[in-house]
């Protein structure tokens, strides 16, 4: 017989209350707080966004607190109900109730700050703030997809950093920051492939001791090294801005996308190439045969281990080369634990991203959003704690992984070392 639950009441039946109708309900909570506590926090004054990267450029628009907050929780609301009555369309009611959410909130803040945003800047600092996170997602996806748990990635992109600091200022190139920073990606990597591939060792344990490794040695030859002579040893310089003309004029997107360094530019390359690697070559038709059922690969020919390998490698190069950001992008110098824990929200960002690189993307995307949306009310001197402010994008990591991404599952081989037979 069939069990009730909630209450006698409503007498909905357990398999009504599925992951789709859990969230949907979650959704509407949310709606309701958009359109009735944002509402009625709001004053009727305007909030005013800029389409340009400041308050002096771009048309502008205005809209009322009251009636956008009202607005955008209403859809925020109905998304939610329906995904709640249906179950159906996860992905696209999810995406609009969580937007219109956002949407309320950001006018609800600034309106009353009587503040104005510029969408353009708010595009920019998302892109920048997810280039770590798109690398190390990607780095993420290369090796996962070969059968090779990737817990690392936060060591890969801090050697990366000092790579690319000490290597870059030495040979007074960019160019140069930037191959040191690949190289000290894929070194990691390359512990990582020797351990988990040849001896078997436990993946999981092998990233946190690599993790805790990378820390320590580039924590100490910053004291020693960097620290005694910082201008021979730690001023790489930033990376140049590359702006495309005509296409970064294009209102909100533009600035970000065809405005930035050469890792704005590598950073959605990789993305591209990577999808059309991995789902239209052999190269990636025998890396997911690796990392789904090794010994079926085995048996066609496919060397397993040689493919981990090169995979493994490959991916550090990614995620070193994605290190730079920190030491020459957001920085011009390199300091203990730079990275800050980003590595972990990569890992976050591949497996909300469900292992395919554009999912990765979008995920990275997402958190940095997040961090982009924290320093934007800090700015605008938000009534909301700033200490909140600096968790927004940690707090949207656990909420995104543990509730919005639901049951994934890993490729098959993933974390499982292969002896061939």
């Amino acid at each position: 017989m069939t069990s009730a639950v909630i209450t006698p009441e409503l007498a909905l039946p357990a398999s009504f209350w599925t992951r789709e109708r859990k969230t949907g309900a979650v959704l509407v909570a949310l709606g309701l707080v958009a359109s009735v506590w944002f509402t009625l926090a709001s004053p009727s004054s305007p909030a005013t966004f800029y389409l340009g990267t400041s308050t002096q450029s771009g048309a502008n628009f205005e809209i009322d607190g009251k009636i956008g907050c009202l607005v955008f929780g209403l859809i925020a609301l109905a998304a939610g109900a329906i995904l709640l009555a249906t179950g159906k369309h996860y992905g696209l009611l999810v995406s609009i109730s969580l937007a219109a959410f956002v949407l309320s909130a950001l006018i609800w803040q600034v309106s009353t700050v009587h503040g104005s945003v510029p969408l353009g800047s708010l595009s920019t600092i998302t892109m920048e703030a997810s280039l770590p996170l798109i690398f190390g997602a990607l780095a993420g996806v290369m090796c996962e997809r070969s059968g090779v748990v990737n817990v690392a990635i936060e060591g890969q992109l801090l050697t990366g950093a000092f790579f690319a600091a000490l290597f870059g200022t030495i040979a007074g190139s960019y160019w140069a920051a930037l191959g040191a920073a690949a190289i000290g990606g894929a070194l990691i990597s390359l512990i990582l492939a020797w351990l988990a591939i040849r001896f078997l060792v436990d993946q999981v344990v092998i990233g946190i001791v690599l993790n805790t490794f990378a820390l320590g040695l580039t924590g100490f030859f910053y004291e020693q090294v960097m620290r005694t002579d910082t201008e021979a040893y730690n001023n790489p310089g930033g990376l140049p801005h590359w702006t495309i003309p005509g296409l970064s004029k294009i209102p909100i997107v533009g600035p970000a996308i065809f405005s930035g360094t050469l890792l704005t530019y590598v950073a959605l390359a990789l993305v591209v190439v990577l999808t059309i690697a991995l789902f239209r070559t052999r190269w990636g038709l025998r890396t997911r045969a690796v990392g789904e059922h090794p010994a079926a690969a085995d048996t066609v020919g496919i060397k397993v281990l040689g493919l981990r390998y090169v995979n493994v490698l490959v991916a550090g190069l990614i995620a070193g080369f994605g290190g730079a950001y920190f030491s020459m992008v957001t920085a011009t110098s390199f300091t203990k634990n730079i990275t800050g824990g980003l590595g972990f929200i990569a890992l976050a960002a591949m497996i909300f991203g469900r292992w395919n690189p554009v999912g990765a993307f979008l995920a990275a995307v997402f958190f940095g959003f997040a961090k982009a949306l924290s320093s934007l009310l800090q700015a605008l001197q938000s009534p909301i704690p700033s200490e909140f402010l600096a968790m927004l994008p940690y707090i949207a990591t656990i909420f995104a992984v543990a509730g919005l991404v639901g049951r994934v599952r890993a490729p098959a081989a993933d974390g499982k070392p292969y002896v061939k037979g």
